[in-house]
Formats: structure tokens, C-alpha cells, sequence
């Protein structure tokens, strides 16, 4: 009938929004919309272009210099401009852990070290992280985020900057990491993905072994301190 053809379209293609896209939609810009399709990852429309996407990855190297990011709005909100200056990078890093090259599996020596597939101690984004400042060492990691997956790699997006070009320098909003103690800052884990492997997400219970660092306190607890008898 006529009033069930203005029925809206109900059908599995659709890609189903979060609880919260329809709240004040009238102050929501292009980004805000992206952002929110973004999240729905099982959708027909993102699984059939995370399809295309690995395909193509596959097809390329380890580690590619991009024009724009593909993730327009996840870029912008970690710190990205369109402006020069700003480096954009695709990185994969191979899934899972990691096996030790031992001849037949044998590891000769204590049994505390006889593990042969270890867990990594960073994560994989941390990993892909490293990999582009190793590559681009006059550049500066600011940020990376998660693009796609396939059954052997995951992709990430590095974001850089180019902390000597006057456009940085000249920018109040970027030019603290022209800064001498930032220009290592990936090394120390100071990226938001950094600080998640170093459990600096969490505050307040629980979290008391952690600042400023985890080897710190260890060293701290495991150090008998000898106080002078006044």
C-alpha cells in the first residue's frame, strides 16, 4: 500500500546506527555522520570495502606513504590537518606473537627461558608505530589509528610531523612538539597507543603501580634503602 511504501528501508544492506546518531542530528556535521558509520564494522557497505581495502594492501608493500588519510575524521581528531607539514603513512604488522628461531623447537638452558612463542610486550600499533620512525627519523610520530584486518596483518595509519617546517612552528596548536624532549616521544611510549600498553588509561584504584613507570616501581619495592640514624 501507499503508507507502507514511505516505510523507511529495514533491510540487512542498511547500515544500522548507533543508539545515539538520531540525538540533535541538526547540530551534527559530516564528520559527526562518518564517524558514526564508522562503528558499525559488521555492515554489509564496510565489510564488502574492508574487502576491497585488504585486497588492495596485499598488493603494496609493508609500508606506504599516503596523500590523505582514509579515516578522515579519526585523523582530524587525533591531532591530523591538511596543511604542509603533515606526513600520513600505512604500516601492517604481522598478527599474533612471536616465535623464537630455535633449530627444532630445542632452547638449551633453564626452564624459565624455554618459552618459544612469546607474547609481544607492545601492541601491534605501538609495533607499526616504530617501524615508521625508523623509516622517517627527521619526522615525528603524533598519533596512528586502526584501518583494517585480514587473517595475517593488521593496518594502521601513522601520523607525522614535519617538526622543523615553518607552517608547524608557526601553528600554536601543533608546535609543542618542536619541543627537543618530543622529538623521541614514540621511543618513550608517549602516543596514545604507547600509553595504552604502559596502563596509562586507567587513574585512581588499581593503578598505583604503574606511575611513572612499571620498571620504576619494581625497582623502587625491590631496593632496600638504608636511611641515616640522626
Amino acid at each position: 500500500s501507499e503508507s507502507s511504501s514511505r516505510l523507511p528501508n529495514t533491510t540487512s544492506s542498511s547500515i544500522p546506527p548507533s543508539p545515539h546518531f538520531f540525538y540533535n542530528t541538526s547540530n551534527m556535521g559530516a564528520y559527526s555522520y562518518l564517524r558514526e558509520i564508522s562503528k558499525s564494522k559488521q555492515s554489509d557497505a564496510l565489510r564488502f570495502l574492508a574487502r576491497l581495502r585488504t585486497w588492495e594492501y596485499r598488493q603494496t608493500g609493508a609500508m606506504v606513504r599516503l596523500s590523505a588519510p582514509s579515516r578522515v575524521e579519526k585523523a582530524r581528531a587525533l591531532g591530523y590537518r591538511r596543511k604542509p607539514g603533515y606526513v600520513v603513512y600505512r604500516v601492517r604488522v604481522k598478527r599474533g606473537g612471536r616465535k623464537k628461531p630455535l633449530k627444532k623447537g630445542i632452547n638449551f638452558g633453564k626452564p624459565r627461558n624455554a618459552g618459544i612463542r612469546m607474547p609481544v610486550q607492545r601492541n601491534h600499533q605501538v609495533l607499526g608505530e616504530l617501524r615508521v620512525q625508523r623509516k622517517c627519523p627527521n619526522l615525528v610520530v603524533l598519533n596512528s589509528y586502526w584501518i583494517a584486518m585480514d587473517p595475517k596483518y593488521k593496518y594502521y595509519e601513522v601520523i607525522l610531523v614535519d617538526s622543523f617546517h615553518e607552517a608547524i612552528r608557526s601553528d600554536p596548536r601543533i608546535n609543542w612538539i618542536a619541543k627537543a624532549k618530543h622529538q623521541k616521544r614514540v621511543y618513550h611510549g608517549k602516543t596514545s597507543a604507547g600509553r595504552k600498553h604502559r596502563g596509562l588509561r586507567s587513574k585512581g584504584i588499581g593503578a598505583s603501580k604503574i606511575r611513572p613507570s612499571v620498571n620504576a616501581n619494581w625497582k623502587r619495592r625491590n631496593t632496600q634503602k638504608f636511611h641515616r640514624r640522626r
